[in-house]
């Protein structure tokens, strides 16, 4: 599912990167290939080769030829790409609290009282 307040490619590393932390992507799994996931998402293949390059670039993805793409990562991997998800998520987060004027004991109220419930 897309969202239009960040680029697709970003997306779709952001994807992998939970895919990873959740557990549900393996390290040495394979990735599609750029056109199906193109095709599956409706965007040009350009937009997920940006993706592929950002994932190489982090290095948890290993393209060699044209054997496709492989999902590869550590658990100092994981550690870092935990971190900076949970990062922004905290950051932007807070960033919305404050642009509501919330009080910090507002916003532990609400985590408190919403904690237990998963919706």
């Amino acid at each position: 599912m897309l969202n239009n307040k960040e680029p697709v490619y970003i997306q779709i590393v952001h994807f992998v990167k939970r895919q990873i932390v959740l557990g549900i992507a393996a390290s040495g799994e394979r990735l599609p290939s750029r056109r199906d996931i193109a095709a599956q998402l409706g965007v040009n293949p350009n937009t997920v080769q940006k993706a592929f390059k950002l994932m190489e670039d982090e290095g948890f993805v290993h393209t060699s030829g044209n054997q496709g793409s492989v999902i590869f990562f550590d658990e100092a991997a994981v550690a870092r790409i935990e971190k900076e998800l949970t990062h922004g998520l905290v950051v932007d987060f807070i960033a919305s609290a404050k642009d509501m004027h919330m009080s910090f004991k507002k916003v532990m109220d609400l985590i408190s009282e919403h904690w237990e419930r998963r919706e």
